[in-house]
């Protein structure tokens, strides 16, 4: 049922508007002023809104913009007594599909909303077509509609086969490396291997010799030549994420990697030349990292040729409804479950989430939908009470271990905590790892490497 928002400072047209298209059969909300319509605009989702144009405080026309920003498809139909030339043009320049002038017949109304709505839906499933045909170029499991995310889609259509680095910035679990892996599966280097280290889950006694490689005998440990990932990424891509936690040293080395293309093994003397494509990514602020000295300004600049800036989910709210499909359908067919539905009031309790850990925050919490509902129509209490159960422990929160004079073994204490978690996510995914580390908020390679380190054996990927 389409969901139509009327919006006018007339009662009576107000009211004669919404009873004739409830009675049509279209889910229908209506407001006497347009601050009240942008209030529920950046709420919910229409597929419709009939606005006046003059209306007291706010008017029709900041509704329009209003309405586009929140969601470029819904379709927008400016009604006024007070129709000019000028007005007219500036509200389809804005996106508005019609313009109406007062008084108008009920059954031209009836046929302009058919065919907009009409051309909505068709819009809406050559979206999906699109995104159903882009699936072999990696856009697949890139969700959104809203106008920051179209731009990002952008953005990687014109420089993915360029030779330039990127930096991608935004918060934790905005979708940074679903963006490098369509910068590179877009590209001409598509063939050759994408390759992504986390910087910050690697330490940095190992980090360069995982970049880079190692000679055999070069430190303890190492019993043989290993070649590091930008010979393996070799004609392809790699990707840094993390790249603002590294140190000096590694930063000087990466560096010479893009000014010289080339980098020695640790122990090594020998130059190996490499054609590699760096994609970077980091959550922090490298401005300002630049300006205190911990990261370093040409670095910086090689770095930043083509800056990316994700959003973060609350700032595109809009496109929540269509991420919680993505992850409904997606979840639903890899467990054999049939798909839950969830209720106008679930999706509310989703839309009002302030969602501190972005998309990843909102796909684990859609997996836990998926595990735990039965048939039937998920509600707002079911969302909220796994909503609570992402929430950390309040035990952990602000709490506190007493040190004694005899002090306290800080790296056992750390260490012993993110085995049992480790363990735990195991136990909780039935041993499947790639489940696993995403219950951990860890990419695979991350997760792997924790696995070794505490020499735990078993599961499947």
């Amino acid at each position: 049922m389409e969901k139509i928002l009327v919006v006018d400072d007339e009662q009576s047209l107000r009211e004669v508007l919404s009873i004739m298209l409830k009675r049509t059969g279209y889910d229908v909300t209506s407001v006497a002023d347009g601050e009240e319509a942008i209030e529920l605009l950046n709420k919910d989702i229409f597929d419709l809104v009939i606005t006046d144009l003059r209306m007291p405080k706010i008017d029709g026309m900041e509704v329009l913009k209003a309405a586009k920003s929140a969601s470029p498809e819904t379709v927008v139909l400016i009604i006024t007594a007070f129709a000019s030339a000028d007005s007219a043009v500036e509200a389809m320049k804005q996106g508005a599909y019609d313009y109406l002038t007062k008084p108008f017949q009920v059954d031209e109304v009836q046929l302009i909303i058919r065919n907009a709505l009409e051309k909505r839906r068709l819009t809406t499933e050559n979206i999906l077509l699109k995104r159903e045909m882009a699936s072999q170029s990696s856009f697949s499991q890139l969700v959104g509609q809203s106008e920051a995310m179209e731009k990002v889609f952008d953005v990687v259509r014109k420089i993915a086969d360029s030779k330039s680095n990127v930096l991608i910035c935004g918060e934790s679990g905005t979708g940074k490396e679903l963006v490098a892996r369509a910068i590179h599966y877009n590209s001409s280097r598509n063939v050759m291997p994408f390759v992504a280290v986390n910087c910050s889950a690697v330490p940095e006694t190992l980090l360069e010799s995982e970049l880079f490689g190692h000679m055999k005998g070069s430190f303890t440990g190492a019993i043989s030549n290993k070649a590091g990932l930008f010979e393996v990424a070799n004609g392809g891509t790699i990707f840094l994420d993390e790249i603002g936690d590294t140190t000096p040293t590694i930063q000087v080395k990466l560096l010479r990697v893009i000014q010289e293309r080339e980098f020695r093994r640790v122990g090594g003397n020998q130059d190996i030349k490499v054609d590699v494509r760096i994609v970077a990514a980091t959550n922090k602020d490298l401005e300002k990292a630049v300006a205190d000295g911990s990261f370093r300004e040409d670095l910086y600049y090689r770095l930043d040729v083509i800056p990316i800036r994700l959003p973060p989910l609350r700032m595109r709210s809009g496109d929540i409804p269509l991420l919680v499909n993505h992850f409904l359908e997606r979840f639903s067919k890899e467990s054999g479950k049939p798909m839950p539905v969830l209720n106008s009031d679930a999706m509310h309790v989703l839309l009002a989430h302030e969602w501190r850990g972005n998309v990843r925050e909102l796909e684990n919490l859609i997996e836990r939908v998926v595990a735990f509902s039965t048939e039937g129509t998920v509600t707002d209490t079911d969302v909220q009470g796994w909503l609570h159960r992402s929430v950390v422990p309040q035990s952990q929160q602000g709490g506190s271990l007493e040190l004694t004079d005899d002090g306290v073994d800080l790296e056992g204490l750390v260490n012993g905590i993110e085995k049992d978690l480790l363990l735990k996510a195991l136990e909780r995914s039935k041993w499947v790892k790639k489940k696993a580390a995403r219950l951990l908020r860890l990419n695979t390679r991350s997760f792997r490497y924790r696995l070794e380190k505490y020499a735990i054996k078993g599961g499947r990927d």
